[in-house]
């Protein structure tokens, strides 16, 4: 998939790319830069990440110091 950069540097999200990622209008992105390589990745409100973790194994091994 290839996209163009407009005079003004804007580039086009295609429409199934915004499908699979969830994007809508007004979605906050966070632009990361790896090498020569930008990535974009959608900020989700802080409600929506709500129980992400739940039924994750918190059973690891600890160090004797640690309780």
């Amino acid at each position: 998939m290839e996209v163009t950069v407009s005079p003004k540097y804007q580039i086009v999200i295609p429409m199934d790319v915004r499908r699979e990622v969830g994007l809508t209008p007004g979605d906050r992105m966070q632009v990361f830069l790896y090498g020569d390589r930008i990535e974009l990745v959608r900020v989700r409100p802080v409600q929506e990440l709500r129980g992400f973790v739940r039924g994750i194994d918190t059973n690891v091994d600890r160090e004797t110091d640690r309780a």
